[in-house]
């Protein structure tokens, strides 16, 4: 099981729980957490083992963006990762969940501070979780900077328009609750409980079968900027392969005996 320095891999039961993990700094984004976030995805898309994946924070932040102090050229910690860098100019942004998209469903569990870049990479998951007192918003205008993580052409697919550009030309915080009502996030849990219940969601999406997930998963995004004939055109294509596999009688066969199906990816 993959892992760095400040990106912690473990598994509960069929879902890969990816940490970002730099408390000291609420888990500002550094290269060693990149090179670990990107190594996760793969992980989990190679071992049909995996069903999910969570992504959360540690010490009680989710993300608060790009190491500022990095950026501005004073290093960035985990120089023994600059060959990968070197060696895939884009693992940045496929860690990022910018140039990549697992096939897995991706599960974030938000506590505290998720911001700037933070904000940015949950637009790249699928469904999202926050604690009452988790902070989320795009900061880059007020620093002179532009949110080049995919956040002016993603916000506004997810969220009506209006609150995507409050959201980017203001650069204000924005709460759980407001992040909810505009419906950047799902879910609006206790403090402390946004992980459990995204291990709960999580449980629940592994109970399905894994080849019809996947291939919903599929269909929702690569019809998303199709018209209606051409997405259900594609849907089609996409769906009935699946009737035809052995999850599909299984599950076919669990309805009418009344047990729980045995899935094993066939």
């Amino acid at each position: 099981m993959g892992g760095t320095e400040h990106l912690t891999v473990q598994r509960e039961g069929a879902t890969l729980v990816l940490t970002l993990n730099r408390p000291e700094a609420k888990n500002a984004l550094s290269l060693s957490m990149l090179v670990g976030l990107y190594d996760g995805w793969l992980e989990a898309d190679a071992d049909d083992t995996v069903r999910s994946i969570v992504l959360t924070g540690a010490g009680g932040a989710f993300c608060a963006g790009m190491d500022l102090k990095a950026l501005a050229g004073k290093g960035m910690a985990g120089e023994q990762y600059r060959d990968r860098l070197k060696a895939d100019p884009d693992l940045h942004w496929k860690a990022m969940l910018r140039h990549h998209r697992p096939r897995k469903p991706v599960i974030a569990a938000v506590e505290g501070y998720c911001v700037a870049g933070g904000t940015e990479i949950l637009q790249g998951t699928d469904i999202r979780v926050a604690g009452e007192s988790a902070t989320f918003g795009l900061f880059e205008v007020k620093r002179g900077l532009f949110p080049i993580g995919g956040s002016t052409v993603r916000l506004q697919r997810q969220i009506p328009r209006t609150h995507a550009l409050e959201m980017l030309l203001t650069g204000r915080a924005y709460s759980a609750r407001e992040a909810a009502d505009v419906g950047l996030v799902g879910h609006v849990v206790a403090d402390g409980a946004a992980l459990e219940r995204a291990l709960e969601i999580a449980e629940q999406v592994n109970s399905c079968g894994p080849l019809a997930v996947e291939a919903v998963k599929a269909s929702v995004y690569a019809t998303a900027e199709m018209t209606e004939s051409e997405g259900l055109a594609d849907e089609l294509k996409r769906g009935w392969p699946v009737f035809d596999t052995a999850d599909a009688k299984e599950g076919a066969r669990a309805f009418a005996e009344k047990r729980a199906p045995v899935y094993k990816r066939e």
